[in-house]
């Protein structure tokens, strides 16, 4: 009986930090900027491109060291991606009603899908973890793979250290500040068209890191782009809509749940996450954590 609760909320675990990792950049810009970047996972699916030609650059399989680099060079690619979007896009559309918003970034996404095509084609490509993250840790019967461990690991540290710079840190109060009152916060000194920018390159780094760091759970496709997308609005609105705790708690509780549906219930995948969703927004529709941004 342990196993049948033990396997899904592991894999749902997994799974919730797999959409977390997604989704942070994608929160901290709608929490600060209120732009819904529909854009996000294409610059997500353009991170694992460019980790996927810098491992094969560098061998087939490459150490974890070298695994988190290529993350890192991945995300720095996408956060100066950032710079431009910024200013040609997201800096306009805080001057008109946030429904544009979704009109551009879905422009912008079939602009990302069309530059991957363009560069690395449509063929279907995977990379296999490193090869300390290939074996699998026991517990019973249950059995966790040690890539599955590690993306547990590093969504929950990603969470805490988020959390420790917006609560502990005056980067985190500055945040804070210019989300509520952007005006006041210019009065007082603040340069808030390029605090935008850096956190729109922030925001687009995150993307970019997590599309290296989740790539040997992918296969790579120009369609990579929506793979996450409904799991990841999930999780933002459910959370709160641009709250980072909200996300981190609303993406445990649907892919738990998910993960319980797709055992119990396999003929009708995803039934359960849009029950809970569902029922999460008529019980709570201001979010699991309201009134708060970022």
């Amino acid at each position: 009986m342990v196993d049948f609760i033990a396997s899904p909320l592991f894999n749902g675990l997994f799974t919730a930090m797999v959409v977390f990792l997604f989704t942070t950049g994608l929160t901290l810009i709608f929490g600060i900027l209120r732009v819904l970047n529909f854009a996000h996972g294409g610059f997500f699916m353009i991170g694992a491109y460019v980790a996927f030609t810098l491992v094969r650059a560098v061998g087939a399989q490459t150490s974890v060291l070298g695994y988190i680099g290529v993350s890192i060079v991945a995300g720095i690619v996408t956060g100066l991606c950032g710079i431009v979007v910024e200013r040609v896009i997201f800096r306009p559309l805080q001057k008109v009603d946030e429904s544009y918003s979704l009109i551009a970034t879905y422009a912008l996404l079939l602009i990302t899908e069309g530059a991957v095509k363009s560069i690395w084609g449509v063929s279907f490509h995977s990379v296999a973890p490193p090869d300390v993250m290939n074996g699998a840790v026991f517990a019973g019967n249950l059995v966790m793979p040690i890539y599955a461990l590690v993306i547990i690991a590093l969504g929950v540290l990603s969470y805490a250290l988020l959390e420790w710079i917006l609560q502990h840190t005056e980067t985190g109060k500055l945040m804070k500040s210019v989300a509520s009152d952007p005006w006041m916060a210019g009065m007082l000194g603040v340069n808030v068209p390029r605090f935008y920018t850096y956190l729109v390159v922030a925001g687009f780094f995150m993307a970019g890191v997590a599309g290296g760091l989740l790539l040997p759970n992918q296969t790579l496709s120009p369609n990579l782009a929506s793979t996450f997308v409904i799991q990841a609005f999930g999780a933002l609105i459910v959370g709160g809509m641009g709250n980072i705790r909200g996300t981190f708690l609303a993406a445990i509780l649907l892919c738990v749940v998910d993960s319980f549906g797709s055992l119990y219930f396999p003929a009708v995948p995803g039934l359960l996450f849009y029950i809970a969703m569902t029922l999460a927004l008529l019980f709570r529709p201001q979010g699991l954590i309201a009134g708060a941004r970022i």
